[in-house]
Parts: C-alpha cells; structure tokens; sequence
C-alpha cells in the first residue's frame, strides 16, 4: 500500500527525470535518499496526458523487475520520448502536461475452464489486464476501463485490440492467455501542482 507522499515523490522523479533527459540526453541516477518502500521492485506506468485530458504517452514495466524509483525513471523518460503513437515530447510542452503515475502489482494469470468465464475472474474499476498469445501482447491499466466506461467483456475485447488480435479472440480461441493486476494510481491535478491519489471506483 502506497500512501499520497509516495505518489507525490514518485511524481516530482519522473517529471525530473523527463526534463534533464529532454535537456542533456542523459537518464538521472536513482536518488540515494529516497524511502525504502520505493527502493522495491514493483512495474510501474508513467502517462502523460494534456490539459485537455488527452494521453500524450503511456509507456512502463508491467513486471516488477527493477527497483521502484529506478523503473519511474526509465518508464517516465520512455513515455515522453519512446512511445510510437506520439511524437517525442519538447522541452517547453513538458510545462503544460500532467503525470500520472501508475503502480503496479505483479501480474497473475487467470485460470479458466472456459474463456466465457473469463468476464467473472476480472473487475472493472480494480483490474487492468495483459492480454497474451505468441508473439502478441497487449496491456490496459484498470483507469482506461473506467474511464471509458467499459464492462468485463469490452474490456477484455479491447485488451485483444490493444494487443493486436482480434475483440473475440480471448473468447475463441484458448491460445490466449489473460493476466490481471491491481494499481495504485497518483496523478497531478495541473502541471507541477497537487497530486492526488486516484479513487477508481
């Protein structure tokens, strides 16, 4: 459980890390002083959205692989200049966009006798979802779900796009492997101002 000071620490290091990337090329070392419970391995998704509410980018580590500080860093620098839907984020924009940080727990693999059960292993508003068959792999953090106002089964469907295949393929065929996680999410209310921790539900 991260509290609102951990979402506001993590929150002021990306929005660092973005500009002395977008200022020297050079990715910042994790600061020695940061608290412990930061210092552990956990995925995390930085995105960044204009004030208008649209995504400017949304890149992160869906598996706990590198200490917390460390994976914001790198997921922040990649959102603002790695995504491939968006051109790389300037300098001067980084002033006029808001950050929101997106904790992950590990991923767990849903297990089903029958994909049409899949809608009653997931909750929308608590997961996200990876989507997964061969080379193909697509992710939705749990906010997308509420924020379009999806149900169980679109948002299954549209992990499977999001992934590449088709909206019934995780009904179709039993290739398709599904994973859920829960987040905490934290997210400023303007550029460089207060940060909140996001409610879902």
């Amino acid at each position: 459980m991260f509290e609102l000071q951990d979402g506001e620490y993590l929150i002021k290091l990306a929005r660092k890390s973005m500009e002395s990337y977008l200022e020297t090329g050079k990715e910042i070392k994790p600061p020695i002083d940061a608290p412990e419970k930061l210092t552990r391995k956990c995925g995390v998704f930085t995105s960044l959205h204009t004030l208008e509410g649209n995504l400017r980018g949304c890149i992160g580590y869906p598996e706990p692989v590198f200490p917390l500080i460390k994976a914001t860093i790198g997921s922040a620098i990649n959102a603002a200049t790695r995504d491939p839907r968006f051109p790389p984020v300037t300098r001067k924009e980084l002033n006029h966009l808001l950050i929101e940080i997106t904790v992950l727990t590990p991923p767990e693999k849903i297990e089903v006798k029958d994909p049409k059960d899949y809608p009653n292993e997931i909750e929308v508003g608590k997961d996200g979802l990876i989507v997964r068959k061969d080379f193909f792999s697509g992710l939705l953090l749990p906010q997308v779900a509420v924020d379009w106002e999806w149900n169980e089964e679109q948002f299954l469907s549209q992990c499977c796009v999001k992934a590449g295949l088709t909206p019934d393929e995780w009904i179709c065929d039993e290739k398709v492997e599904i994973s859920r996680f829960q987040a905490e999410v934290f997210e400023e209310t303007k550029p460089k101002g207060q940060v909140v921790k996001r409610t879902l539900k």
